[in-house]
Parts: structure tokens; sequence; C-alpha cells
């Protein structure tokens, strides 16, 4: 089961994408509703969660989390304490985290990215604390995927794909999308 995040102020299409493409693969998604089911986006769209973060238990059907990014989203996410316990759970189980935009903020304030690649919104490098900063739309280091922003959904989408189940499987679906890679 894979958990994407939604904090009053994401980005709609960062948060959207994954779990739209991880359901067109069959992929069991929980999105997780902080402070409650209904979130509303950074634009003013509300979404309904599938549950609210205090319902969230750690455990080992846990197979990856996406953090998408949006302001306030991102800062909303990094305060919540059932976030920091996934991101903090995952890290020591060597489960794969996903953040776009903005919120690979919150794995660079971890500590999670020293050493490893990692890209972001522009203007939030330096909150990426010890990482090789790329101009990269996507990158993948181990088990952590950050993605630069909204327009780079689809590819971040597929990133999560072949991490989950294969590069094949990550080019089929873009076919089905009708992008080329």
């Amino acid at each position: 089961m894979v958990i994407c995040f939604l904090a009053n102020g994401f980005e709609e299409v960062e948060a959207l994408t994954p779990v739209d493409c991880l359901r067109r693969c069959e992929k069991e998604v929980l999105t997780v509703g902080i402070g409650g089911v209904i979130v509303k986006s950074s634009h003013g769209v509300p979404v309904i969660a599938d549950i609210e973060d205090n319902e969230l238990k750690m455990s080992p059907e846990i197979e990856m989390i996406i953090l998408p990014g949006g302001m306030p989203g991102t800062l909303n996410l990094e305060k919540n304490k059932t976030v920091s316990e996934a991101v903090d759970y995952c890290a020591e189980h060597d489960i794969p985290i996903a953040a776009i935009c903005a919120a690979p903020s919150i794995l660079g304030h971890k500590g999670l990215l020293k050493g490893k690649k990692a890209v972001c919104y522009p203007g939030f490098e330096n909150e990426l604390e010890g990482a090789v900063v790329t101009d990269d739309a996507v990158v993948v280091d181990g088990n952590i995927i950050t993605g630069c922003g909204m327009g780079a959904a689809v590819e971040f989408s597929a990133a999560i794909i072949e991490k989950l189940f294969s590069q094949d499987r990550a080019q089929r679906l873009l076919k089905t999308l009708n992008v080329k890679r």
C-alpha cells in the first residue's frame, strides 16, 4: 500500500497525479488527510481523503509514502506528527519516500538527503541539507524520489511506478497516457 499525505495547501497535480497513476496500475493507495478527511488544496479545491492522519498506523504493509508540495501544504505536512513518524518509519525500514516541489525540504531538514542527489522547486535548494542538488525534473537516489514541481508530476509518477513495479510497467503507463519518454 502507498500512502499519499494531503495537508491544507497541497498542490493538486503533485498529489493526485501519482494517486491516479498508481491506481491505474492497480496499486492500493491510501490518501491521508492532515487534520480531517476534507482537505483544501493550494488553489481552494476540496479533496476528500480516505482517512485522517490520526487513523493511520505504521505497518509493514506500507510500501512507499508520497509527500506532495505546495504552500502552505509542505509546511503543514512538516509540522504534523503523523507525517514525521511516517517519514522516520520509512527511513528506518528502508521504505521508499517520494517528495515533490517544496516537500523534499522535509527530508532535508531530517537529514535524509545527506550525500544523495535530489531536486526541488527553485528557491528551496538550501533546505535540502547535505544533498547534491541537480536541475533534473525528477531524481531517484536509492529509496528517495524527488521531483521539481507540478510540471514534472507525470515523470515523478512514472519514477514511482518504476520503483514499485518495473521500468516496463512505467513505460506502459506512459504509453496509455500518450506521454513520450
